[in-house]
């Protein structure tokens, strides 16, 4: 690069390549840059300004919410509603599906405002994750409850921002994945890493042993492979767990290895939401020539939701790591699926 990128300008310069781009997913990615920023302010000064810790409140998961997680939520939704271009969000923080009143616009986002916040209180790297779909319903008519239960290969945008020792934003259009690095002196975020590919494999496995005797055979199986010596194949791994998905794909993502969060014994359809974790980090690291699937070996982008908060297992990363852990789970009878009910109603309610 001869010279600085901004991401606005980077967002522009895309548009510029397709005919006919009316200029609105550019617009929608540039509100979302926009809160990142405000979402970054306040995460490095959370400490000052006492907004860490416990609102006193649940989010719909029974999770304890803190208190940046709700401002986190509330940046966002403003910069989404501010566009007028976007009809509905799904947020982790919110129960039900959000209308907004510009019933018209052409976008659906799935959020998770504020990914690892169980890590805020000790100053770990969390992050926010969006995806982005375009409506299936006409715009003269009002949206309906199908539209937000799309699968991942139909979204035409997805990112993270991770907060951690710099903020970096990531994003693809699905057409490869760029990296922009926040210059907090002026506010602005810069190209810092364009067409990422992540190794075809790596040397690093996430997740969190602490479940270990709740897992399927074949799982335990590959950790066990992961932790054995063989000089051929640079083993054992290195294990690395931060507990933030945003941080710990992010890593996967630069790095290579296989970052899991799989069915078990507690968690029969896995913990991670399909909608706005798994499906947005399956189509950047799918960009990135990596791999998505689930327990059963089935591509993540290919699971078609039956509700906005539905959970699945997901093995994600370097090809060659990802494709070594389903021949053991293939070997190995996995955990029992439950099929899921739907635990959330779909009533909505409008901003």
């Amino acid at each position: 690069m001869d010279r600085l990128i901004t991401l606005e300008e980077y967002i522009i310069q895309g548009q510029n390549k397709f005919r006919g781009a009316t200029g609105e997913l550019s617009q929608l990615l540039r509100d979302i840059g926009l809160a990142a920023k405000i979402i970054s302010r306040e995460v490095n000064k959370a400490g000052i300004t006492n907004i860490l810790g416990l609102d006193g409140a649940q989010n719909v998961h029974g999770e304890f919410v803190k208190k940046l997680d709700v401002f986190s939520n509330e940046q966002m939704l403003h910069a989404l509603k501010r566009s007028k271009i976007v009809c509905m969000v799904v947020s982790e923080e919110d129960d039900q599906v959000i209308r907004f009143q510009s019933s018209s616009g052409r976008y659906i986002v799935h959020m998770d405002p504020l990914d690892g916040s169980s890590n805020i209180d000790v100053n770990v790297s969390i992050g926010t994750i969006f995806s982005i779909y375009a409506r299936k319903s006409h715009s003269s008519d009002y949206p309906t409850d199908q539209d937000p239960l799309q699968p991942g290969h139909q979204q035409v945008a997805a990112g993270y921002v991770l907060y951690g020792s710099s903020t970096i934003l990531v994003y693809t259009t699905g057409t490869g994945v760029d990296a922009f690095t926040l210059d907090p002196s002026i506010g602005e975020f810069f190209l810092s890493e364009q067409n990422i590919r992540i190794p075809e494999i790596g040397t690093v496995y996430s997740i969190n042993e602490g479940n270990y005797d709740k897992w399927s055979n074949g799982l335990k199986a590959y950790i066990e492979y992961c932790k054995a010596n063989d000089n051929k194949t640079n083993r054992p791994y290195t294990s690395r767990y931060i507990g933030s998905m945003v941080a710990d794909v992010h890593r996967t993502l630069l790095k290579g290895g296989i970052f899991i969060y799989p069915d078990s014994t507690k968690q029969p359809n896995g913990k991670l939401r399909l909608l706005y974790e798994c499906s947005p980090f399956a189509f950047i690291v799918e960009q990135a020539g990596g791999m998505a699937l689930n327990a059963r070996g089935e591509r993540i982008l290919d699971i078609k939701p039956t509700h906005i908060h539905q959970r699945t297992p997901i093995f994600i990363g370097s090809p060659a790591n990802v494709e070594k852990c389903m021949e053991f789970l293939q070997k190995q009878p996995s955990i029992k699926i439950k099929v899921e009910e739907n635990e959330h109603e779909h009533a909505e309610y409008s901003l």
